[in-house]
């Protein structure tokens, strides 16, 4: 008699990330998502209006938190969550190689940059003021300081497999969103939603706030024009936005965007020529930061 038992392969249920949470879409929809073969990899949450609009709910609930948490506390949970990533490089690299069709050996490349550029922006938690503030000369006894504050809820389009590499172009476009004291509500690729939903996984165990980051995948056409409309949601960054005319184009959505005059930072002209694996600078990080302007008499 064999002594070989055979087991039941245990497949993984990916979830939404709303409000540190890990709901099904209210739908109870999801959709098959496969690799650069067309082999089926796993089912993924099938987003909708509701999960967007709901995920905006939470993550207007954490601005009053998170943008009071000091730069320096917000630099170590973007830390933590590097550290986390880090352990779980190995289900990372899987997930990429699976998701982009590209070699181990390239996408561990990848994922050891999504970590470092978690890093980096860490390290620029405490510093960004430095840069976008100033001591102001006034003709006036007067001190004349500028402030950098942030926006407050930033609806992110990531970016797309085809637009390049879809989890470090995410992980590009969200660390500078909330390590200024923003919080994000991301349409993840929906090519490519396994990796993002993911990270889930990591922000939950990274001190990050519930609710800071809310991570939804489904149809890019049925989840940005919903993110661009929204009277809750103070700015828009289109980086996986498609290019020409439709629901999920950057156009059509920088117009949704005007009714309720986000502040919206545009994709590149080509964005399948965007290479995410360039030093990020710190453009994305002034990106989403007010300019408040304090008066204070000089003392005697």
């Amino acid at each position: 008699m064999s002594d070989v038992v055979t087991r039941l392969d245990v497949f993984k249920t990916y979830k939404l990330f709303v409000g540190g949470k890990f709901p099904r879409s209210e739908s109870g929809r999801v959709y098959e998502v496969t690799d650069a073969k067309g082999q089926w990899l796993a089912n993924a949450p099938l987003g909708t209006r509701k999960d967007t609009r709901d995920a905006v709910l939470a993550a207007r609930a954490a601005v009053k938190g998170w943008s009071g948490t000091t730069a320096y506390n917000r630099g170590q949970v973007l830390y933590r969550v590097a550290e986390m990533l880090q352990g779980r490089r190995e289900q990372f690299t899987a997930e990429v190689a699976a998701a982009e069709g590209l070699g181990a050996k390239k996408a561990a490349a990848l994922v050891d940059q999504a970590i470092d550029r978690w890093v980096w922006y860490a390290g620029w938690t405490d510093k960004v003021s430095q840069i976008a503030g100033a001591a102001n000369p006034v003709a006036g006894p007067f001190f004349n300081l500028s402030v950098p504050e942030p926006t407050g809820v930033v609806g992110i389009v990531a970016p797309q497999a085809g637009h390049g590499h879809s989890f470090l172009g995410l992980v590009s476009v969200l660390a500078p969103v909330i390590a200024t004291g923003n919080t994000a509500v991301v349409a993840v690729a929906a090519d490519a939603p396994l990796p993002a939903l993911s990270l889930g996984e990591v922000l939950a165990t990274s001190d990050v706030p519930g609710g800071v980051v809310n991570l939804v995948s489904g149809r890019t056409a049925d989840l940005a024009p919903t993110l661009a409309s929204h009277q809750d949601v103070n700015a828009l960054d289109l980086a996986g936005a498609i290019a020409g005319e439709g629901p999920g184009a950057a156009a059509s959505l920088e117009a949704l965007a005007a009714d309720t005059l986000k502040r919206v930072l545009r994709p590149a002209v080509d964005p399948s020529a965007q290479d995410w694996t360039l030093a990020p600078g710190t453009d994305r990080l002034l990106s989403f930061l007010e300019t408040k302007t304090v008066w204070h008499p000089m003392g005697q």
